[in-house]
């Protein structure tokens, strides 16, 4: 049962995490939060431990990527906002 949880724990914890992050998600029509629902409802009733912990592995995937996603739309914009100087050595 203690392991149990402590699984609910890490799920829930995960599902505020995504929640969080799909509020500034760069594409409204993606509907990043009810995908991320929908991918959450439609493992609820996992059971296996394995097939748990790769769920929650994807979950974490899913979470690095995005957070990803969002650095590299600050690098653009802030590289848009602060264009190279003429006299600058490095080229991109």
């Amino acid at each position: 049962m203690m392991a149990s949880s402590s699984t609910r724990h890490r799920v829930l914890a995960l599902y505020k995490e995504l929640h969080r992050l799909g509020r500034d998600y760069p594409d409204p029509a993606y509907d990043f939060n009810g995908r991320m629902r929908r991918m959450f409802e439609r493992n609820k009733s996992l059971t296996d431990p394995e097939e748990i912990e790769k769920a929650l592995k994807l979950g974490e995937y899913i979470k690095n990527e995005t957070l990803a996603l969002y650095s590299l739309k600050k690098y653009r914009h802030l590289k848009q906002k602060y264009p190279l100087s003429s006299d600058s050595p490095s080229q991109s």
